[in-house]
């Protein structure tokens, strides 16, 4: 994989360029693909994004959602597209496999991989071009950075702006994570400088949801929610009971796993959901707990050091059962974190 830079001068010719994210996008995935998007239209790039699944509804107000393909949902047109893509934009993930039932068609196409991640182990020899860079807080201010130092800064609007400002706060917990760094700051006082208007952004992204949300919130936190005071852990499993009976979509039960870091003492938050095709889990802690490296090891995951998530093909009670026991191994480290 050639550094990122390499790639600054040959963006001059016009081309076809996809740019893709993970499956389920997240604010970060959806905003850098979005500021990513409105920045190449305007170098004169025939631009289209494309999703491997659906999004969450709060995405929608993003500005050129409206124009992004949901894969499931549009395969023959979306794997045309791929196919005659002279470039391909891959941002917020870093293997192919996090793109479901698209990886297959990316991994064959013709178009030079360009890769704008910040999670750790890149699968870096799928990629032509590219930035991996596990310090960075988010997928969005890499972008941001792409924008100012290939040169274009004077490109940016306020739909850029938007878009990258959401993927930003989404990522470091409206800056509340060690992840925001100062360049972050530097970042979003620049936009500020520029015109934009955060408070709506927020607004947009955590005021958004449905009543059904909040009485799933309160079931799960009273009936599904374990804490192991001598681990300093809290386990939440959702059942597909739980799912139909509140209506849960897509994006309804993000940043729930972060609930019970909010707990004195909790240092471990994790978090099973019973989806249709895999049992979907999600870690968060606190301190010297590497949650990357357990997800990786015991539920074929990944992610960053105090941000992870993992799945697997085991029954919701045998998944649980599982991590019970793992997470015994860790006793002496979480009793002393």
């Amino acid at each position: 994989m050639q550094a990122i830079n390499e790639l600054y001068s040959l963006l001059s010719a016009p081309a076809n360029v996809v740019i893709t994210t993970h499956q389920k996008p997240d604010p970060d995935a959806m905003g850098s693909s979005l500021g990513l998007y409105h920045l190449l239209v305007q170098l004169g790039h025939t631009v289209q994004v494309i999703s491997p699944t659906n999004w969450a509804a709060f995405l929608d107000w993003m500005p050129g959602c409206e124009k992004v393909l949901n894969y499931e949902v549009t395969i023959d047109k979306s794997n045309t597209i791929i196919r005659n893509a002279d470039w391909i934009f891959c941002l917020d993930f870093n293997a192919l496999n996090r793109l479901k039932k698209m990886g297959q068609v990316v991994a064959e196409a013709k178009g030079q991989r360009v890769l704008i991640d910040h999670h750790r182990e890149p699968q870096t020899e799928v990629f032509a071009y590219g930035v991996s860079d596990v310090t960075k807080s988010s997928t969005c201010e890499m972008v941001y950075d792409f924008i100012v130092h290939s040169g274009h800064a004077d490109k940016l609007n306020m739909d850029m702006m938007q878009c990258l400002y959401a993927g930003v706060i989404g990522d470091t917990g409206s800056f509340r994570f060690a992840s925001a760094s100062a360049s972050v700051f530097e970042m979003v006082a620049d936009f500020k400088r520029r015109g934009l208007q955060h408070t709506a952004i927020h607004e947009n992204i955590y005021d958004n949801f449905l009543e059904n949300r909040f009485r799933f919130i309160g079931h799960v936190l009273s009936n599904r929610m374990e804490i192991d005071y001598e681990l300093n852990t809290a386990l939440i499993w959702v059942t597909k009971q739980d799912l139909l009976r509140y209506q849960i979509k897509t994006g309804d039960t993000e940043g729930l796993v972060n609930y019970p870091l909010g707990i004195q003492g909790i240092k471990l938050a994790c978090i099973v959901i019973d989806r249709d095709e895999k049992r979907k889990w999600s870690f968060r802690s606190k301190g010297d707990f590497d949650c990357n490296t357990f997800a990786r090891t015991y539920f074929n995951g990944g992610g960053h050091y105090n941000a992870a998530g993992g799945e697997t093909d085991d029954s919701l009670e045998t998944t649980v059962k599982q991590f019970k026991k793992v997470i015994q191994l860790y006793k002496e480290q979480l009793e002393t974190i």
